[in-house]
């Protein structure tokens, strides 16, 4: 028994592993061809990007009916029919020839791929009972960096090559193995107790994720890391292409490779979680993003690019650490909204922080830029720091220093 439960627990971090490459590979798909766009349809950049916002946007509104329809017809059923229609869209992307469409369509697609962001760890925390499950949220979110990172860059090299058309075609293709891999892989649930399709339970479940304070740490840390993040790789191209550094554009888009720090760093946090405790390496996680900002003020081009990379790491341990702790913290009842709520945090501080980041660039530079989004991590961390208490009566999930101690 104990032997089938290991490789239950494998299969699921391979599926999710995989299922998380091609939710992201999926999702920035047209950021490295937009000036192919552009050019093919005559629009200005602000324009073209409306193919990302459109995406992001759709994940961040559908993620929490998602999330609520995961409690009725089942997590996997769930993940699975969001990122086969998630991936039939992306196949058919390179074939529309109309932009108002592509947009429309890229709408559907963000939509999609929310199925599995807003269950994943709901599904997690269902089926591995907390075991190792930092360890397995880790590797989760090792997969969202590996697919953020290698969509962006064998959708730009087949862009250029092919054009936007050949760029979205090679995305999909890698997203397409990664989608076979995650329905044959993914076992069915186990543990899950559906719910009956009634709203009124349902969207007390989402009140009750969205007001419950133990959850309150996790969603700032969502929302302003999120934003922090954004801001950061939306505002740097600018800073590394202008005097003094003055870096070739070409050479300045390579700095998505420091994404690649996400990968070893989520995976990391989440074994140091499982056996220290969240809190601590959560808190790490953030000094350590911290740290990076400070070091990308320097005005050399190889510290700032290795600020980048710390900065890059600590945000990714901490994102890692959090999205696990929430299917923790929630009532088993309300894990899929908890986990919805989780996303929509995140991807609405994205969105948020990535305009006000800009705003304060355009204000004050980057140094009172990086001020700014200081200050926006300083204040994720003092709540988590404030998280000492137990869980409410009749919720299933110890607290968390309880958890730890009984898994290890």
């Amino acid at each position: 028994m104990l032997t089938d439960d290991l490789n239950r627990i494998r299969r699921i971090r391979l599926a999710l592993l995989a299922g998380a490459l091609a939710l992201f590979a999926l999702l920035y798909a047209p950021q490295p061809v937009l000036p192919q766009f552009a050019e093919s349809f005559a629009l200005a950049p602000g324009t073209t990007a409306l193919l990302v916002s459109a995406g992001t946007l759709g994940l961040a509104v559908a993620a929490i009916p998602l999330g609520t329809l995961s409690e009725v017809f089942g997590r996997r059923r769930i993940m699975v029919c969001s990122l086969l229609l998630a991936e039939a869209i992306g196949l058919l992307l390179p074939f529309v020839a109309h932009f108002p469409l592509l947009v429309a369509l890229r709408l559907v697609q963000g939509a999609a791929v929310a199925g599995i962001a807003a269950v994943a760890a709901a599904y997690l925390a269902d089926e591995t009972g907390g075991r190792d499950l930092g360890t397995t949220m880790g590797l989760y979110v090792a997969g969202t960096t590996i697919g953020g990172m290698s969509g962006r860059l064998l959708g730009g090299i087949a862009g250029d090559f092919a054009g936007w058309t050949g760029g979205l075609a090679a995305v999909a293709a890698l997203a397409g193995i990664c989608t076979v891999a995650f329905v044959l892989l993914l076992p069915r649930e186990r543990h899950q107790r559906r719910q009956e399709l009634r709203w009124t339970p349902l969207l007390t479940g989402v009140r009750a994720a969205a007001t419950d304070p133990a959850l309150r740490p996790p969603f700032l840390v969502a929302a302003l890391g999120m934003g922090s993040f954004v801001a950061v790789y939306n505002v740097l191209g600018f800073r590394l292409v202008e005097p003094p550094l003055s870096v070739p554009p070409a050479l300045a888009a390579l700095a998505f490779l420091a994404y690649a720090a996400g990968t070893v760093t989520s995976a990391l946090a989440g074994r140091l979680a499982d056996r220290w405790g969240r809190r601590p390496v959560l808190l790490a996680g953030l000094g350590t993003a911290v740290l990076g900002l400070l070091l990308m003020l320097g005005g050399n081009l190889v510290v700032i690019l290795t600020g980048l990379v710390v900065f890059t790491g600590g945000f990714f341990a901490a994102h890692s650490v959090a999205s696990g702790w929430v299917g923790l913290l929630a009532s088993p009842s309300a894990r899929g909204q908890a986990s919805a709520m989780y996303q929509l945090a995140y991807y609405g501080g994205s969105s948020v922080g990535g305009v006000l980041g800009g705003v304060a660039y355009a204000a004050w530079g980057w140094a009172g830029m990086t001020a700014v989004l200081g200050c926006w991590l300083v204040l994720a961390a003092v709540p988590v720091l404030r998280s000492r208490r137990a869980r409410t009566v009749g919720a299933a999930a110890p607290e968390p220093e309880a958890q730890v101690a009984s898994e290890s």
